[in-house]
């Protein structure tokens, strides 16, 4: 990838507010306008008793699969609050995302097992032969997809799925994608389903038309590509791996010099 390979693009990036950094980072050392317009908002889920008693009890569990950075950003603040030492407790690991991994990294824990791709699917694929009689504790936000969870207790674990947050569309969202419209935009990056579900609320809210005359849609994975398609928003190009890095090379092979 040639410096500035991007110059010149205004690219519209949708993620939470405290996420966009090291997107846009990458956008800018490339020579790219990152124009931010989060559509995610972390909130609280419901009730923090499921996730308190599950991580009480955190002992218990076999396996502690934690799905997202987000999820262990609340797990950390809530063993603090409840003073308890993750990393006494020792089930094993996994985590989906290499950003997953190293936010546990982070907080002192040790992960047994990342798969290879950003996806459910994989996950799925690494540890259901790891787990029958196992017990389970699945950290995730709120209405989340059951595919993990499900092909889990199919390979005979014992699985309980808690809300660790829940996704919410930030207040001023429809006002700054209207301000992102008014001039051109290249490209929307997609890290998520939820980033593209929200967009469409977002524009819907906005009184803007969806998907986005002449704007191409680059999608991180193969279910944010599954979940723009039923949005009637073909993807131009789809992130190999699916993290942040293959989203920055995706953007350029379609944005990018020839």
């Amino acid at each position: 990838m040639t410096a500035l390979a991007l110059a010149g693009r205004r690219i519209l990036v949708t993620r939470a507010a405290h996420q966009v950094g090291r997107l846009s980072e990458a956008l800018r050392a490339l020579g790219a306008e990152p124009v931010e317009v989060p559509v995610l908002e972390i909130q609280p889920p419901g009730s923090y008793d499921p996730l308190d008693h599950a991580l009480r009890n955190l002992f218990s569990y076999d396996w502690l699969v934690l799905t997202s950075a987000n999820a262990v950003r609340v797990i950390a603040e809530r063993a603090i609050a409840l003073r308890i030492r993750l990393h006494d407790h020792g089930p094993h690991i996994a985590a989906i995302g290499q950003a997953t991994a190293e936010a546990a990294h982070h907080i002192g824990l040790h992960v047994t097992l990342t798969p290879e791709s950003y996806v459910a699917e994989s996950m799925v694929a690494a540890l259901c032969s790891r787990v029958k009689g196992k017990r389970v504790l699945l950290t995730r936000a709120a209405v989340a997809r059951d595919i993990l969870p499900d092909a889990l207790r199919n390979a005979g674990a014992t699985v309980n799925v808690v809300d660790a947050y829940q996704n919410a569309i930030p207040a001023t969202a429809p006002d700054q994608l209207r301000a992102a419209l008014g001039s051109r935009l290249d490209a929307a990056a997609f890290t998520s389903s939820s980033s593209a579900t929200h967009l469409a609320e977002v524009a819907r809210v906005a009184g803007i038309a969806f998907p986005f005359a002449d704007v191409k849609a680059i999608s991180i994975g193969p279910v944010t590509s599954a979940t723009l398609r039923e949005l009637r928003w073909e993807p131009a190009a789809e992130a190999t791996p699916h993290d942040i890095p293959g989203l920055i090379a995706a953007l350029n092979r379609v944005l990018g010099p020839t």
